[in-house]
């Protein structure tokens, strides 16, 4: 199906007509009335519509041209994220320390007194710090990806944009909170180091940024094919909730997956089982470079979540690409 060019109007056309009628009357040679007619359609061609229309043919396919042309859009979408979630509390942007630190004292009583679970020789704070900083920004990407339809549904049908920009904008502006909270990371840090008692970092170190980009990538993925999902099913919003938070304990957060080295579940060793899982090799690289704990999970490992994030990123587009054409009539 061929797309249009341009849309004009009914009163364009008419003129257009008006003025082929009054060529046509004139007295003049057959080329001279030719020449007219061209010179007009060339004038036509070289109006400057602001509008462009084309059919969608393509199910993955992702125009990063429009989503740069709605940039300004995408960043009042992150801004207003940002405002609106603390908007008329006391404390504010406090609460992104707050509620880790008192989560690092929860941890430090239950896993760390109660169950004795061993941190690897870390002091306990890092190491519950650091991972409790790269899973919330994990997870709170991918809850506000999750809702992009039913939470946008009243925007979605009045204007148009590319829907895209408001998952897009729920990982940008988390990043925010995954700043202070890393800044509060290296704060406990300085103390330890000033005490003699932080462990040394390493070069793997180095991979933060790639580390981040996949938590980012895997959290949109999986995001927004639940979030197409749940526009007819809305029950698999309580399910999914649900799931993430499961999802964490099988994610070396409160302990290292030293701990679960050797032992077997199943016939296969219970931390190969664990590095199945996409999140745990992007967590334990993180460890290991920002607090040297346990040895490196390996390149291979890496690798897989790499592929992974790939993988669930084309069906997420794949699948975001179909329900956008339609879900307005189930949402």
């Amino acid at each position: 199906m061929l797309g249009l060019r341009f849309i004009m109007p009914l009163s364009y056309i008419l003129d257009k007509w008006l003025i082929f009628k009054n060529l046509c009357s004139l007295d003049v040679s057959q080329e001279a009335k030719l020449l007219l007619f061209f010179e007009m359609n060339q004038t036509a061609e070289n109006e400057n519509w602001t509008t462009i229309i084309k059919p969608r043919n393509k199910l993955f396919e992702v125009n990063l041209k429009e989503i740069w042309d709605y940039r300004d859009l995408l960043t009042l979408f992150v801004k207003r994220t940002i405002t609106v979630q603390y908007k008329q509390t006391i404390l504010g942007p406090l609460w992104w320390i707050i509620q880790p630190a008192f989560t690092v004292i929860m941890y430090m009583v239950v896993f760390g007194g109660i169950a004795g679970i061993p941190t690897d020789g870390i002091p306990q704070p890092l190491f519950y710090l650091g991972g409790i900083a790269m899973w919330q920004y994990f997870s709170d990407c991918l809850g506000k990806a999750s809702n992009t339809f039913v939470s946008n549904a009243g925007i979605f049908g009045k204007v148009y944009f590319p829907r895209m920009i408001m998952p897009l904008s729920s990982i940008i502006s988390n990043l925010v909170r995954f700043g202070i909270q890393l800044g509060l990371f290296v704060m406990v840090y300085i103390y330890y180091a000033i005490i003699g008692q932080a462990p040394s970092p390493n070069w793997y170190l180095l991979l933060f940024p790639l580390l981040v980009v996949m938590l980012a990538g895997l959290a949109l993925g999986f995001g927004i094919i639940i979030s197409s999902m749940t526009t007819k099913y809305r029950d698999l919003q309580i399910l999914f909730s649900f799931f993430v938070s499961l999802w964490m304990y099988a994610t070396p957060i409160v302990y290292p997956l030293s701990q679960v080295a050797g032992k077997q579940k199943f016939g296969i060793d219970l931390s190969t089982l664990m590095c199945l899982n996409p999140v745990t090799p992007v967590i334990e690289t993180f460890k290991h470079g920002a607090l040297s704990a346990g040895e490196f999970i390996g390149w291979g490992w890496l690798a897989y979540s790499f592929v992974f994030m790939l993988v669930v990123l084309f069906f997420g587009i794949l699948i975001f690409n179909k329900v956008q054409k339609s879900f307005m009539d189930t949402v």
